[in-house]
């Protein structure tokens, strides 16, 4: 019965995955991986301009780390972006990927009018 409920539980998962909302980390993570490589920057350069050490700085970007907002600031600062431009950037990534995008329809178009009562 364990192994019945815990195979249950796997498929129930892996059907959700989809609609599974991606952790805050990981959003951020990823903008700013992506406004840095879009900017032909180091690690390094990034991290030394932030006052974050690299290690830190590329645990952030992979999702690894929870960052402080005062961490966060410095970091896009030293992208060029602000707080409020980060997390936009953020929310665009989140809403992309949670909301769900209309399936192509297979019915055939009707070609005369239809009316509604």
């Amino acid at each position: 019965m364990t192994n019945q409920v815990s195979n249950e539980a796997r498929t129930r998962g892996t059907e959700n995955a989809e609609t599974k909302e991606p952790l805050w980390r990981d959003l951020v993570g990823e903008v700013l991986r992506r406004e840095r490589r879009s900017q032909d920057r180091t690690l390094k350069d990034v991290a030394d301009a932030a006052r974050i050490s690299l290690p830190y700085l590329s645990e952030i970007e992979r999702g690894r780390k929870e960052a402080s907002s005062e961490v966060l600031a410095a970091a896009a600062h030293a992208l060029g972006l602000d707080l409020a431009g980060l997390l936009s950037l953020a929310h665009a990534d989140l809403t992309h990927r949670t909301i769900p995008h209309p399936r192509p329809s297979t019915a055939r178009p009707y070609n005369t009018l239809c009316l509604a009562a």
